[in-house]
């Protein structure tokens, strides 16, 4: 049977496999591989879990397995390790509202965080991401779509070589912003913002490459699972995320 596009190529497969749990218990279990493209079907096309096709293996099996792998760390291995190639000279920071459907929505109240909140979109989810020369991902934070831009943006900045430069729009011009970045010895190029009083240098030129983390965020998105949130539980979106993030690692 022919691949499909959205499944994993050979050379995907070799990168990830020796990062995925290995220890049977006694009775044959479904092909890893064949599960992960159910998983990655699941989100390719934002059906629910039960419409798993047959090929991948029982649909609670591919359900199973990712919420079992998630809460293991395996989804967190495997997006730190595949970076090998990390190009740290220029980072770009941003963030995408995610519309978060009525599926996903109807998580119970409490104090537990569920990484939504109101915006002009209706309930919505933020994810904001940092991303390197090549627009591949590097860091990543979820909230509710309601956070402001720059409140993550100090948690990321953490994870950001010294020496770097990093990009980022309006919304990001602030004194801790850039503060926290020059105490990494980052250099912060956002432009000014048109009431600021103490003025920044800014380098228009460089500024051009930041178009690549929204072609990160356009490329995340034709997973439809992504572009609209149907998960109640943050951690398994993330989950999501995180893999499909490993995959364009592994195409680089």
């Amino acid at each position: 049977m022919a691949r499909r596009r959205y499944e994993l190529t050979d050379k995907e497969w070799l990168i990830i496999e020796p990062l995925l749990p290995n220890k049977p218990r006694g009775v044959p279990r479904v092909d890893d591989r064949r599960v992960l493209n159910g998983i990655l079907w699941r989100f390719r096309s934002g059906s629910p879990w039960a419409e798993v096709p047959e090929r991948y293996g029982p649909s609670t099996t591919c359900y199973n397995r990712f919420v079992r792998w998630r809460k293991a760390g395996v989804w967190d291995r495997l997006l730190s390790a595949v970076p090998a190639g990390f190009n740290g000279e220029l980072v770009m920071i941003d963030s995408t509202c995610v519309r978060v459907h009525q599926h996903g929505a109807t998580a119970k109240k409490g104090s537990f965080d569920h990484g939504m909140g109101r915006s002009r979109g209706g309930l919505t989810s933020k994810l904001h991401a940092l991303v390197d020369a090549e627009g591949r991902p590097v860091g990543l934070r979820l909230t509710g779509g309601q956070v402001h831009d720059a409140c993550e943006a100090e948690a990321l900045i953490a994870d950001i070589p010294e020496g770097a430069t990093l990009l980022g729009d309006k919304g990001y011009d602030s004194n801790a912003i850039r503060e926290a970045a020059a105490a990494r010895g980052v250099w912060a190029n956002i432009p000014n913002r048109s009431n600021r009083t103490q003025r920044y240098g800014f380098s228009s030129w460089l500024y051009r490459q930041r178009n690549l983390v929204e072609r990160f965020f356009n490329r995340i998105k034709q997973f439809r699972g992504i572009a609209t949130r149907y998960d109640k539980d943050p951690a398994n979106f993330m989950a999501a995320v995180k893999l499909v993030c490993a995959r364009i690692w592994c195409a680089a």
